[in-house]
């Protein structure tokens, strides 16, 4: 996969089309926030970052398979540090993935995908946790 942004292969002319007579979305494309809840989701995307704080974290892309809101997606970062490696160990375990050794995540992160979760959504205040 080249994630060259530059990439010359990706076609975009295939569109030219449609995007000259498309009237812009005001809306901003904007949805709705997914309510607070329980939903059954599957991991579709995961990739090992670092947070703002430079920490390393694990970011999983969930999508909900329903039958409420389903194929929204909704975002769980799990940032790595002293003070919180337990709780990432536990939702690692949630997920079906025991490791030894925390550094030998890079080389599991696909056992990941596919796996079928049931996963809350909680608000308080700006803050949305899953």
């Amino acid at each position: 996969m080249n994630n060259d942004p530059n990439n010359p292969s990706v076609n975009l002319s295939q569109l030219d089309e449609d995007f000259r007579t498309a009237e812009p979305d005001s809306a901003g494309g904007d949805f709705e926030s997914v309510p607070d809840g329980s939903y059954q989701a599957v991991i579709e995307k995961v990739e090992l970052r670092n947070s703002s704080k430079g920490n390393p974290m694990l970011t999983l892309m969930l999508r909900i398979l329903g039958p409420r809101h389903a194929n929204r997606v909704l975002w769980r970062n799990i940032v790595f540090t002293q003070n919180s490696v337990k709780y990432a160990k536990a939702d690692l375990c949630t997920c079906g993935l025991a490791l030894a050794n925390l550094s030998e995540l890079r080389s599991r992160l696909t056992d990941l995908l596919d796996v079928k979760l049931e996963i809350t959504k909680k608000t308080k205040g700006d803050n949305e946790n899953i």
